[in-house]
């Protein structure tokens, strides 16, 4: 091979080799914008979700229970009870935490029918909130949010309860999350129509930790190591009276309270 066409070899080759390099480049780049714009499309995504979902949060309104329902007072040890005038038993204590999803589940299936059993006069309901997610058994945020939603409770007027509690365990944080914030709790009350200066005072200031801490008590000493409880005229309901009832509410219900008066 000569020598010049050995040159103009060489150089086919070397601008052959720019071309594929310089296609190469091209690619690199146009695929790195791709990814660029599927990136900043993510976070975009991510932020859009993120936003709906603090919007959803703040934006959250109390559920009222329209349900039938006895007059509830409150009692001395801070507990709600629900009971027609001259109604002695038999009585139902439900013990919850308004942390725990067990209970949300509880008053999501068969809390209706337990308001309807105490409003038809057949049961003497007593609802005894406490504080089962306590530090350091448990890690924050779950103690905190715990203590403030039954500080919220206690401080309810008793004759929205119903509404409250129901409304507490509908916006129920789910575990390891924080919520139950001072500007929801205070938000719920005035969508329920009960907010005053004094509820505000009792909910920043957890003015009834007292009661908190008296319950919990209590339901140590009733030997209540989980949420929810139901006692029925002091004795636990068993698995198989608590799987009867959310079988079938109503009725369910209905018959394990005709096991005491029996």
């Amino acid at each position: 091979m000569s020598k010049s066409v050995q040159q103009r070899s060489n150089r086919e080759r070397l601008a052959e080799e720019r071309q594929k390099q310089k296609a190469r480049e091209k690619q690199r780049k146009l695929l790195f914008g791709v990814l660029g714009g599927l990136v900043a499309a993510s976070v975009a995504v991510v932020a859009v979700v993120t936003i709906q979902n603090n919007a959803s949060k703040s934006g959250q309104k109390a559920v009222a229970y329209t349900g039938p329902v006895a007059p509830a007072t409150r009692q001395a040890d801070g507990s709600i009870l629900m009971a027609k005038e001259g109604v002695a038993g038999p009585t139902l204590e439900v013990f919850e935490d308004f942390q725990c999803p067990a209970c949300k589940q509880l008053e999501d299936k068969v809390g209706d029918a337990v308001k309807k059993a105490a409003a038809d006069g057949k049961a003497r309901v007593i609802y005894r909130p406490f504080q089962l997610f306590t530090a350091p058994d448990f890690a924050e945020p779950i103690p905190s949010v715990s203590r403030r939603g039954a500080n919220a409770a206690f401080c309810a007027p008793a004759d929205k309860w119903a509404s409250y509690a129901k409304t507490l365990f509908a916006h129920q944080p789910t575990e390891g999350q924080n919520g139950f914030e001072n500007k929801e709790l205070l938000n719920w009350a005035r969508d329920l129509g009960f907010y005053s200066a004094d509820f505000e005072k009792c909910v920043t200031g957890m003015q009834k930790a007292g009661d908190i801490e008296k319950a919990t008590k209590y339901a140590k000493d009733q030997k209540v190591t989980a949420t929810p409880t139901m006692k029925l005229n002091g004795k636990e309901l068993g698995r198989e009276q608590i799987e009867q009832i959310y079988s079938d509410p109503s009725s369910g219900l209905e018959q394990v309270l005709a096991t005491a008066t029996s």
